[in-house]
C-alpha cells in the first residue's frame, strides 16, 4: 500500500520550468518528475569522505595549536619572548 504526504517544496523558478517540461515530454506530473528524482538521489550511495590532511611547514612532529588555550599560551610566549616548543 502506498502512503503519500502532501509537502510544500520551494524550487527555483528555472528548475521549476524545466521539470515542467520533462513531465510534459514524458506525459507524467511534475510530482513524478519530482519523485524519481529524489528517488535517484536518495539511491546513490554515500561516498565517505576523504580524511582531511593540511600541508604544514616547519619542524615534522610539531603539534599544530587550535585550542582556545593553545592560543593563549602562544600569546603568551610570544609576549615573553620565549621560543615555541
Amino acid at each position: 500500500m502506498l502512503i503519500y504526504m502532501r509537502t510544500t517544496l520551494v524550487i527555483d523558478d528555472e528548475l521549476l520550468r524545466q521539470a515542467k517540461r520533462r513531465a510534459a515530454d514524458r506525459g507524467v506530473t511534475v510530482s513524478d518528475i519530482v519523485n524519481d528524482a529524489i528517488r535517484e538521489l536518495v539511491r546513490e550511495p554515500v561516498r565517505p569522505s576523504v580524511p582531511f590532511t593540511m600541508v604544514t611547514y616547519g619542524r615534522p612532529g610539531r603539534r599544530v595549536a587550535h585550542e582556545p588555550v593553545d592560543f593563549a599560551a602562544a600569546l603568551e610566549r610570544e609576549e615573553r619572548n620565549q621560543p615555541p616548543r
